[in-house]
């Protein structure tokens, strides 16, 4: 037996018995790993070889432990979009067929009326402070609120690169949170965080303003950590077309616009429609952050929250047919994006995208993602209103399983091959 297969407690076949104790697993090199995965799972050779296949050796394998491999997902540009009276390009990676094709399809219908109108609030980002046993929470919070000057200073202290380029700490706020255990205290601490996404600076930020906290008051300083509710960083969106323009061969504009409006209202009301319909839109919004290199689930976080901001969880969207026969829909949600850091500079793919997008601020990215939200809603809504969402996604659906079945069909040749032998139909088989 090899000395490596020694090592890594593996047996003269390569194998082992099947466990979840891998202890020194990161220490391993790509192959080492491949090869003790392989032989505790017990991966065949062309399972090995498929993970081989897609592995890299760029800063994307070393971004998480433990790397094995990579899952690639398609990069599809969303076109027809203009946002503020410019035409921007959009990178959507997504492994579902209609996005990409919906997008574009509601892009279109609302660039014939100018395009989408968008803006967004400063980027500030909001760090928490977890105060309990508080024995007496209007003393405690009179106490914080006039050291706030000091408490700024502590956290800017710890972003010196932040500050000198425009960001830094700007205010302090208290709130009291009842919970099972009493009332606890909650400091946010908002910090514009320029064009970055913020969450390291703001973590940094929030656990040296804890550790002053826990100098100036006698109750326990807990969890301290930003809220992906970053309601100090909204984007919103509005878009205005006539209703003649939505009508098809079969349907009538102004039914479909009724049908539209009547969808929205019912998401608003129903919280079981209501996931579906923000789903929809978070369909564009998370391919655009996974071609960016931004963080899609704390966007997810954000997004959902806000939509139950109101007391109950809602539409993100509101669509309504103004006096002048114009379909009229807006969209706001929290939207913490960064075009700058270390992840999105390490992420080549993403730099590119940002370069196909033409963007530079973090604004500008989040106004275009509120953008991209707001005109996959109505490509949506128009075909739930006419056609039914199904006719459309399963003509693109159909693709990707004669896709499927045409590599199903490779990879069986390619193992007939490997055995001396191919399939007596092949000469027959007609191509996908």
């Amino acid at each position: 037996m090899a000395d490596s297969q020694v090592s890594l407690g593996l047996n003269s076949r390569g194998q082992r018995g099947y466990t979840s104790r891998l202890p020194g697993l990161y220490r391993l090199s790509f192959s080492e790993r491949l090869q003790l995965v392989g032989g505790v799972a017990g991966l065949s050779e062309d399972e090995i070889d498929t993970l081989r296949g897609v592995y890299s050796t760029g800063p994307e394998e070393s971004a998480i432990e433990n790397a094995l491999g990579m899952v690639p997902l398609p990069l599809g540009i969303g076109t027809n979009l203009i946002v503020n009276g410019r035409d921007v390009l959009v990178p959507m990676v997504t492994e579902e067929p209609s996005v990409v094709a919906g997008f574009s399809n509601g892009a279109r219908l609302v660039r014939q009326s100018g395009g989408v109108i968008a803006s967004c609030d400063p980027p500030e980002m909001i760090g928490q402070i977890q105060l309990y046993d508080v024995l007496d929470p209007e003393e405690t919070q009179q106490r914080i609120e006039q050291a706030e000057g000091d408490l700024l200073a502590v956290a800017n202290a710890t972003m010196p690169g932040m500050v000198a380029r425009g960001g830094g700490a700007r205010t302090l706020q208290v709130r009291r949170v009842a919970t099972m255990q009493g009332t606890m205290l909650v400091v946010h601490l908002v910090i514009d965080v320029r064009d970055a996404m913020g969450a390291n600076v703001v973590n940094t930020a929030a656990e040296a303003v804890g550790d002053a906290l826990a100098t100036r008051v006698a109750d326990r300083v807990g969890v301290r950590i930003l809220t992906n509710l970053a309601t100090h960083r909204l984007a919103r969106a509005h878009c205005s077309l006539p209703v003649s323009s939505l009508g098809t061969a079969e349907h009538e504009g102004g039914a479909i616009a009724q049908g539209i409006v009547s969808a929205c209202a019912w998401a608003d009301a129903d919280p079981y429609r209501a996931a579906t319909h923000n789903k929809g839109i978070m369909n564009g919004i998370d391919a655009v952050a996974l071609a960016t290199g931004n963080d899609w689930r704390a966007i997810e976080a954000g997004a959902h929250a806000w939509a139950a901001h109101g007391g109950h969880y809602a539409a993100l969207t509101r669509w309504q047919i103004a006096q002048d026969d114009q379909l009229v829909g807006e969209i706001e949600l929290p939207l913490a994006v960064g075009t700058r850091g270390s992840a999105i500079r390490a992420h080549a793919v993403a730099r590119v995208a940002q370069h196909i997008m033409r963007v530079n601020t973090s604004g500008e990215l989040a106004e275009i993602m509120a953008a991209v939200g707001l005109v996959q809603n109505l490509a949506a809504l128009r075909a739930l209103a006419a056609e039914g969402i199904q006719r459309g996604h399963m003509k693109l659906h159909a693709r990707q399983i004669a896709r499927a079945a045409a590599l199903e069909g490779a990879e069986d040749m390619r193992s007939h091959a490997q055995h001396g032998e191919m399939p007596a139909d092949t000469e027959d088989r007609e191509p996908c």
